[in-house]
């Protein structure tokens, strides 16, 4: 049977070949598309870690709901106790602490709402990897008194490194202070929107602003994004429930849940319309055909082979054609998977974004085996329909064709 079907689907070799055709390029696009999607995903997963948030953010239990509107109400007070705890953890690369506020920062002339961080300038410069510095150079601590700010900021005040602003905030008693700084670096992050507001002064010099030892947050930095919710699950076990709470990366920053939910959504779209593409492509050349060998199937019905053998062969010589296009598909969307990442594609920044990124098409092996899948089952299917058809036509009506 097998022996019959290969020699068959290569007596119309232009028809095949269009058929094959039509099969590699949907598996084509399928992993070069997925592949692009997957490696966009990720790109802004390790932009928004290394930029922004950490691997994962321990905090004071009901910091996540309302800590953006009172952070002086979530301090941590002994924050070694909670690093010493969580760093017996394997796979845990660097732990830094953080103190949220909100506060004016003030250039001599112009005042602007900030949304102020205080940080380990060291160990946030080593996390942060992804933040740009567009001015000046990063925070370190031998800066006391050093600010870096965000792009969005720097346009608004006219600022630039060397610049002597002064930064004015509520302590955790409610009592006004301030602090003068001098401008060390302007940043870009991958958010527009964290620009035109952030600015960062070292740990120390937050904790004199609002006259506390406490802080808000302690950053943990992993070895492989991988092991982030293997991490917080064992956190989670350390950790009173009841004092603290951990959230992974991907539950701090909401824009990215809702991308994957989206981009998801999209492939999914995708997949269907190379499915039905392929199926319809197939569909009609096998069609074609089944229906010029009417002939020939009525011979070999009139010889005594039975409907159910005819309907097999022509399953078998799809089975047989699906399966060599997928494979073709499968591996030609590798080697042009591999030949785009080599080279790179310029992209512009996402939206709400300061950051462009060069693409790649990453090499997924599920989404490969689901290109493959789709292409050998497309073809399957469309055979299925011809070959039913043909296999009910009665012998002498089949044997009339051969004249």
């Amino acid at each position: 049977m097998f022996s019959l079907a290969f020699r068959n689907i290569f007596r119309q070799k232009v028809r095949t070949a269009m058929t094959l055709a039509a099969i590699v390029f949907g598996v084509l696009g399928l992993i070069l598309g997925g592949g692009f999607i997957q490696d966009m995903l990720t790109q802004l997963a390790e932009t928004i870690i290394h930029s922004q948030s950490g691997h994962i953010q321990i905090n004071r239990k009901g910091f996540f709901e309302s800590g953006s509107r009172s952070p002086e109400k979530f301090l941590i007070d002994r924050p070694d106790e909670v690093r010493t705890t969580s760093a017996s953890l394997p796979g845990i690369d660097d732990q830094m602490a953080r103190i949220s506020f909100s506060g004016l920062l003030n250039n001599g002339k112009t005042d602007k709402s900030v949304l102020g961080e205080g940080i380990e300038p060291d160990r946030e410069t080593r996390l942060g990897s992804l933040l740009r510095i567009i001015a000046g150079r990063q925070l370190t601590n031998d800066d006391r008194y050093g600010a870096l700010v965000g792009e969005g900021i720097a346009t608004s005040l006219k600022l630039e490194p060397g610049s002597r602003v002064t930064l004015v905030a509520n302590s955790t008693e409610g009592a006004l202070n301030t602090v003068e700084l001098e401008v060390v670096g302007v940043f870009q992050s991958f958010s527009k929107e964290f620009d035109a507001s952030a600015v960062r002064i070292p740990l120390a010099a937050a904790q004199e602003l609002l006259a506390s030892d406490g802080v808000n947050t302690i950053v943990v930095s992993l070895q492989r994004t991988s092991d982030t919710d293997r991490t917080v699950k064992s956190l989670r076990q350390l950790l009173d429930p009841d004092d603290y709470e951990v959230r992974a990366w991907y539950q701090i920053n909401d824009f990215y849940e809702k991308a994957v939910a989206l981009y998801e959504r999209q492939f999914s779209v995708l997949i269907l319309i190379i499915l039905v593409t392929v199926l319809l492509s197939v569909a009609n050349s096998v069609n074609m055909s089944v229906s010029e060998r009417v002939g020939e199937f009525g011979t070999m019905m009139a010889v005594g082979n039975r409907p159910g053998q005819i309907f097999r062969l022509i399953v078998v010589e799809n089975v047989l054609l699906g399966a060599s296009g997928a494979a073709i598909g499968a591996a030609l969307g590798v080697l042009m998977a591999l030949a785009i990442s080599a080279v790179g594609v310029p992209m512009p920044p996402p939206p709400n974004a300061n950051l462009g990124y060069t693409a790649h098409v990453a090499i997924v092996p599920s989404q490969i085996a689901l290109a493959f899948a789709v292409g050998f089952l497309a073809t399957v299917l469309a055979s299925l329909f011809p070959a039913f058809r043909v296999a009910r036509i009665p012998v002498v009506e089949a044997l009339r064709q051969n004249v």
